[in-house]
């Protein structure tokens, strides 16, 4: 808020004229409004939590082919995903003639997580009910171990082995891949990596946008 003070003055007996001072700026509102944005500022910066999601990346190290670690076919689910939002999941791989055949879901409740918590209901019911104890007080481990005792379940898990491969066809949108792994961490399943469509689920896809 600035204001102009004037005071009348004068020679005697002549005409009086309005003397001018310099301008006179308050500044108390714009200290109370730096006061009120610099509390809305910490507030909201002492509630607001980044959202993060835990990847782990492959080692950088090149692979050699022949030593390269064998994944168990048997247990091996293959979630393929294409444009539009369309998932499809098939076990085993595709080596030869004759492919399997793809099997459409959704990430609905009902889609593709209900088929691997089927797959992987045995971990993920121990993990459940770790946790479980651990609300109801049986179990009190050191915050900083919780996670850790999940991830000792999962390696220690021999029941299934499950291995999910989560592949991307082109034109997939990148929220896509964020679902299929949030269903995975929903499921707890303790192995999967995302890898590129080979020639063979190449021609698998092709017949199933063909005939839905």
């Amino acid at each position: 808020m600035a204001e102009i003070i004037k005071e009348e003055g004068g020679k005697k007996g002549g005409k009086r004229r309005p003397k001018k001072h310099s301008t006179h700026i308050d500044m108390t509102p714009m200290v109370d409004l730096a006061c009120l944005l610099l509390t809305f500022f910490m507030l909201t910066t002492a509630f607001s939590k980044p959202k993060v999601m835990e990847i782990v990346l492959p080692d950088k190290t090149p692979v050699d082919p022949i030593n390269a670690p064998k994944v168990d076919e048997k247990k091996t689910i293959n979630i393929i995903l294409d444009a539009n939002d369309k998932v499809y999941w098939y076990d085993g791989a595709a080596k030869k003639a004759p492919y399997p055949a793809l099997n459409a879901s959704n990430f609905s409740k009902d889609g593709i997580r209900k088929m691997l918590l089927n797959r992987n209901r045995d971990l993920f019911l121990k993990i459940e009910k770790y946790n479980k104890d651990v609300l109801a007080g049986k179990v009190v481990p050191p915050r900083d171990t919780i996670a850790k005792r999940i991830l000792a379940i999962k390696r220690a898990d021999k029941s299934g082995g499950l291995m999910v491969l989560i592949k991307a066809a082109d034109k997939v949108k990148y929220g896509n891949i964020v679902d299929a792994l949030d269903e995975i961490a929903i499921c707890n399943i303790p192995r999967y990596a995302i890898v590129d469509l080979t020639t063979q689920e190449k021609a698998m896809l092709e017949i199933a946008r063909q005939t839905k």
